[in-house]
C-alpha cells in the first residue's frame, strides 16, 4: 500500500491513519502492562508501597534536615501510623489490574509520543521537522521527571501527612488499598503531566492560541491556577504546595521563553 501525501489525504484517511496510531499505542501499552504484571510483586512491595518506609529517601533526607536545625521532627519516627487492607474481594486483582496499566503507559510514554510525532510531523514543513527533532525527547525527559517529582516528593508528602493527621486517638487509620494506591497513581500522573507545560506551550504557541504577551499578563492568574493545582494534589498544608507550586512557576517561565522562541522563528519565516 503506497504512502499518501498529506496534502493528497482526505478527512476519512487521516482518521484512518489516526486510528493505527493509536493501535499502535494500545499495543505498546497492554505488552508493557503485561510485563508490568509479571513483576507486580516487585513493583508493590519496592516502589508502591516504597513510601509507607521510614527509610525512603526522602523522609531520610527530611529527618536529616530536621535534626541539623535541632527541631523534633516526625519524619524521624520508627513508622508511619497506617495500616492498609481490602476490604472487597477483587480488591488486590483490581489494584493489581489498574497498577499495571499505569506503569504500562509510563512505561511506553517514549513510544506513545513517536506515535503523535509520527501523526503531526507529515503535516510539518521540513524546517520544522528538523527544528523539532528534539521533541521526543524532551517530552519524554520533562514526564519522567515529573513522575520522579511526583513520586518522591507528592506522594511522600501526601502518605506523611495524611497518615499523621488525627482528630482523636480513638480513631486508627485503616486505609483500604484501593484509597492509598489511588493516591500513589494520581500524584505522579498528575506530576507527570503537570511537567509536560512546556510542550503544551509549544504547539498552542504554533496554532496561534498563545503568545507571550498573553502569557505575560496573564502571570498573575497562572498563579493562582498553579496553587489550586498544588491544593490538589498535595496534603493541604503550606509547605507541600509550597515545593510543588515552585518547579510548576519555573515550568511556566520555561514555557513564555519558549512561546517567545516560536514567535520569533515565524516572524523569520514570514521575512
Amino acid at each position: 500500500m503506497g504512502i499518501k501525501n498529506v496534502n493528497e489525504m482526505s478527512f476519512l484517511d487521516h482518521l484512518e491513519d489516526l486510528r493505527w496510531h493509536l493501535i499502535r499505542i494500545i499495543i505498546a501499552i497492554v505488552i508493557t502492562a503485561t510485563l508490568a504484571f509479571v513483576f507486580s510483586r516487585f513493583i508493590f512491595d519496592t516502589i508502591i508501597f516504597g513510601p509507607l518506609d521510614m527509610s525512603f529517601p526522602t523522609y531520610e533526607f527530611l529527618c536529616k534536615t530536621a535534626t541539623f536545625i535541632n527541631i523534633d521532627s516526625s519524619f524521624c519516627n520508627d513508622k508511619i501510623p497506617l495500616i492498609l487492607q481490602s476490604r472487597k474481594m477483587a480488591g488486590q486483582f483490581s489494584a493489581d489490574i489498574w497498577t499495571s496499566i499505569l506503569a504500562g503507559f509510563i512505561i511506553s510514554f517514549p513510544y506513545t509520543i513517536y506515535q503523535f510525532w509520527k501523526f503531526i510531523s507529515p503535516g510539518l514543513h521540513t524546517n520544522e521537522r528538523n527544528h523539532s527533532k528534539g521533541f521526543i525527547i524532551i517530552s519524554s525527559f520533562l514526564f519522567f521527571i515529573g513522575v520522579l517529582f511526583g513520586y518522591y516528593i507528592v506522594t511522600p508528602l501526601s502518605i506523611h501527612f495524611l497518615a499523621n493527621y488525627s482528630i482523636s486517638s480513638q480513631v486508627d487509620n485503616q486505609i483500604d488499598i484501593s484509597s492509598f494506591i489511588g493516591l500513589v497513581r494520581s500524584s505522579v500522573l498528575a506530576a507527570g503531566l503537570i511537567f509536560e507545560l512546556p510542550i503544551i506551550i509549544y504547539f498552542l504557541t504554533k496554532v496561534g492560541l498563545v503568545t507571550p504577551q498573553f502569557l505575560k499578563k496573564y502571570r498573575k492568574y497562572a498563579l493562582v491556577i498553579v496553587l489550586i493545582l498544588s491544593a490538589i494534589i498535595t496534603p493541604p498544608d503550606i509547605a507541600s504546595q509550597v515545593i510543588v507550586a515552585i518547579p510548576i512557576l519555573i515550568l511556566y517561565q520555561v514555557s513564555i521563553y519558549i512561546s517567545k522562541v516560536v514567535i520569533k522563528n515565524q516572524k523569520k519565516k514570514e521575512k
